[in-house]
C-alpha cells in the first residue's frame, strides 16, 4: 500500500448515521476521573497535565480530520451492513478496493504524526472491525460483540489493548500466578470481578477503554487456568483500574525546537492494574473458555489487519527518516560521498519494501469471516518479521552516516537567544548548505527521532512491536504448517528428488555421462 497524498473524492455522502467524535468531544471523553499515576501523583485531568496534554491534542487532531472537508471523504465511509459512517479501517472490508481505501485512511492519519504515533485509534480497529461479522465466535457473548462493534464504529472510540503478562517468574504456569496475572476472582449478577496486572498499556491513559485478553501463545490448561481464560473490555473510569505510567518524555520536552517529536507524540506506556475491578457482563467476550480465550486471534483476522496498519504507519515513518537522512548529509557536506549515497539508497529501498508488502496485503487478500476480505496472512507475517529488522537498520544507518553530527548542537533554544553566543553559533554551527539555525533545527529533529529517551523508546518499541522475536518466527512456522505452505515446499523438494536415482535421470530431457 503506497502512502502517497490522499486522493480527493468528490462523491456525495450517503445519508447515514454519523456520530463520530470531534476532537473536542474526544478530549472531553477523557475527563472521566480515571486513575492515572505519574511520579507519585494521581493525574486530575490527562488533557491538561504536561505529561499528556500535547499527545492528547495530537489524537484530537485525528478526530477533527474525520469532519474536515479536505480529509473527511478520504478518512470515512459507510458500513453498508449497519449504515454507520466511520473511519474506513473501522468497518469490515469486503473487497480489495475497501482495503485500499482503508490504507489511504491509515496513511492520512499517520502523516499527522510522521508515523511516530503507533497506537492511534484505528490500530485496535484491526480487531474491532471484524467483531460484528464474527460475533458468533463468542458464543453466549455474541450479542456483546455486536454491540461493542456498533459502539466502537459509530463514535470511532479510541481503544487499546493489554495482552502481555508482567515479566514475573514466567517459567511458572499461568494458573500458578494468580497473585499477579489477570484472572476472575468471582462472578456476580452484575459481572465478573477481576484482579491482576497487564502490560504494555501503550497510550492507554488517553483511550476510552482497554481490550484485555491472554496473549495468543498463552498456555491455558483446561480445568486449571479457567479463571485466566478471560477476554473483555475495561472502561478507563472503572473504579478498580489504575494505570502506573513510565517516565513521561512529553513533560521533559521544554520546547518544540529542542524536542519536536517527544513534545507532542509521546504515547506513554503503562501497567494496567485491576484491583477487584467489576467488569459488567455486557463488556465480556470470553469467560472461563480456554479455547476461545486465545483462539480468537486466528478467527478474528487481527494478525492480518494489525500488520497492515503497522506497515502503513511504518512506511510514513520511513519517509520522514529518508528525508531527514538526505537533508542531514547535505547539511554535513557528505551527500556526494559514495558510501553515504549507498546508505541513503538502502533506506529508500527499505521504504519501498514496506510499501510493496502493504500493497500486496491490499491487492492480494484472502477470505475473512462473514463475506469480508483480509490482508493475506503470509504477507502480514512477512511484514511482522521485517518490522524490527528495518528500524534497527535505520538506526544503524543514521549512526554510521552522520557520526557525531547529531551531538554537535547547542544545549537548547536558549543558546540561540544569548547575544554573546549567537554570532559564534551562526559562524561555527552553519551547515554546508544551510544557516546555523536551520542546521541546528534539523539535527534537533534527528536527535529526537533516534537519540533522546523518546528516540530510544521507539527503537525498543519497533523491535518488540509484534511480539518477541522467537514467537514471531514460531507463528510463521505454525501458520505455514496449518495452511499447507510448508507441505507445498516439501513437495517441491520431493519433485526434485524424483528427477533422479542411483541409475541416473528418471525423467526429463537431461543426458547422463554415458549418453551422446
Amino acid at each position: 500500500m503506497t502512502t502517497t497524498e490522499p486522493r480527493q473524492r468528490t462523491t456525495t455522502r450517503t445519508a447515514t448515521t454519523d456520530t463520530l467524535m470531534t476532537g473536542a468531544e474526544y478530549l472531553d471523553s477523557l475527563r472521566d476521573g480515571r486513575a492515572v499515576f505519574v511520579d507519585g501523583e494521581r493525574v486530575k485531568d490527562v488533557t491538561a497535565h504536561p505529561a499528556f496534554r500535547n499527545s492528547a491534542r495530537s489524537i484530537a487532531r485525528l478526530y477533527d480530520g474525520l469532519h474536515d472537508p479536505a480529509t473527511a471523504d478520504v478518512l470515512t465511509g459507510v458500513d453498508p451492513a449497519t449504515g454507520i459512517r466511520t473511519h474506513r479501517f473501522f468497518k469490515p472490508s469486503r473487497s480489495s478496493a475497501d482495503l485500499v481505501g482503508a490504507g489511504e485512511a491509515i496513511a492520512t492519519w499517520a502523516r499527522t504524526s510522521y508515523g511516530f504515533l503507533g497506537r492511534t485509534p484505528e490500530y485496535k480497529a484491526a480487531f474491532m472491525a471484524g467483531l460484528g461479522v464474527n460475533a458468533d465466535y463468542y458464543g453466549p457473548f455474541a450479542g456483546n460483540a455486536t454491540a461493542w462493534y456498533r459502539r466502537f464504529a459509530s463514535k470511532a472510540l479510541h481503544l487499546n489493548h493489554v495482552i502481555i503478562n508482567p515479566p514475573i517468574d514466567r517459567k511458572r504456569a499461568i494458573h500458578d500466578m494468580g497473585d499477579v496475572f489477570v484472572h476472575a476472582v468471582r462472578e456476580t449478577d452484575a459481572g465478573v470481578v477481576v484482579s491482576g496486572a497487564k502490560m504494555l498499556a501503550t497510550g492507554s491513559a488517553l483511550t476510552n477503554a482497554g481490550f484485555v485478553a491472554p496473549v495468543g501463545s498463552a498456555q491455558l490448561e483446561k480445568g486449571k487456568a479457567d479463571p485466566f481464560a478471560l477476554v473483555f473490555f475495561v472502561r478507563m473510569d472503572n473504579p478498580g483500574v489504575r494505570l502506573i505510567c513510565r517516565t513521561p518524555y512529553e513533560r521533559r520536552a521544554e520546547s518544540p525546537f529542542d524536542f519536536p517529536l517527544s513534545s507532542r507524540f509521546d504515547e506513554n506506556d503503562s501497567v494496567l492494574l485491576l484491583d477487584e475491578a467489576l467488569i459488567p457482563w455486557e463488556d465480556v467476550l470470553v469467560h472461563r473458555d480456554t479455547e476461545r480465550a486465545t483462539g480468537f486471534y486466528a478467527g478474528s483476522g487481527f494478525p492480518n489487519l494489525y500488520n497492515f496498519q503497522s506497515g502503513i504507519r511504518l512506511g510514513v515513518k520511513l519517509e520522514l527518516m529518508a528525508g531527514l537522512l538526505s537533508r542531514a548529509t547535505r547539511a554535513n557536506g557528505t551527500d556526494a560521498f559514495r558510501g553515504v549515497q549507498a546508505g541513503l539508497g538502502e533506506l529508500l529501498t527499505l521504504r519501498h519494501l514496506v510499501g510493496a508488502l502493504t500493497s500486496a496485503m491490499a491487492h492480494d487478500p484472502e477470505p475473512g469471516p462473514g463475506g469480508t476480505v483480509l490482508p493475506r496472512l503470509e504477507h502480514a507475517s512477512a511484514m511482522r518479521m521485517a518490522n524490527a529488522h528495518i528500524w534497527n537498520r535505520v538506526h544503524e544507518l543514521f549512526e554510521t552516516l552522520l557520526g557525531g553530527a547529531p551531538l554537535v548542537v547547542p544545549s537548547s533554544v536558549r543558546d540561540l537567544a544569548n547575544p554573546e553566543l549567537r554570532p559564534l553559533i551562526d559562524r561555527y554551527y552553519r551547515g554546508a548548505d544551510t544557516s546555523a539555525l536551520e542546521r541546528i533545527k534539523l539535527f534537533k529533529l534527528v536527535w529526537d527521532a533516534i537519540g533522546t529517551e523518546f528516540g530510544a523508546r521507539h527503537e525498543l518499541y519497533e523491535r518488540n512491536y509484534s511480539g518477541n522475536g522467537e514467537q514471531i518466527r514460531l507463528d510463521a512456522l505454525r501458520w505455514a504448517t496449518r495452511r499447507g505452505g510448508l507441505a507445498d515446499h516439501e513437495a517441491l523438494v520431493q519433485e526434485c528428488l524424483d528427477d533422479y536415482d542411483t541409475d541416473g535421470w528418471r525423467r526429463g530431457p537431461w543426458l547422463g555421462p554415458d549418453q551422446a
